[in-house]
């Protein structure tokens, strides 16, 4: 494929090859690399659809991290108080000072994502472990 095969018009393709160019990439890479960043909005707004109790915080690492909407809280905390502390939905809510929904929400979101949540759940805990030393 190269950047010929794409039809854009003009003035988008001269701002585009702009920033490609200002970038150091070619406008074909430019335009993959926006297609990528757009599926992944999209894919985090599909997300948005299904559980609208959460959201998502760029952290430090600039990975998106899965937050109950309005609250800052990660569903991974949610999940630890759940699984570690053995606390029901209603008790997590009561402790947390949320609604019953957006704990069920965070805890299905996690029966969907866990093997990403259960690895930053692992990640944090190596890092905190290190820090300990």
């Amino acid at each position: 494929m190269t950047s010929d095969s794409f039809n854009l018009p003009p003035l988008l393709r001269q701002k585009a090859q702009r920033y490609a160019a200002s970038l150091g990439v070619s406008l074909e890479q430019f335009i993959v690399s926006a297609v990528a960043e757009k599926v992944e909005i999209l894919t985090e707004h599909h997300e948005y659809l299904i559980f609208p109790e959460l959201t998502y915080r760029r952290g430090a690492s600039g990975l998106a991290v899965p937050i109950v909407h309005g609250t800052g809280l990660r569903v991974q905390t949610l999940v630890i108080a759940s699984q570690q502390w053995g606390l029901s939905a209603e008790q997590i809510a009561a402790e947390y000072d949320l609604s019953e929904a957006q704990v069920d929400a965070a805890l299905a979101f996690y029966a969907v994502h866990q093997q990403e949540i259960d690895e930053a759940m692992a990640s944090e805990v190596a890092l905190e472990s290190v820090h300990n030393v």
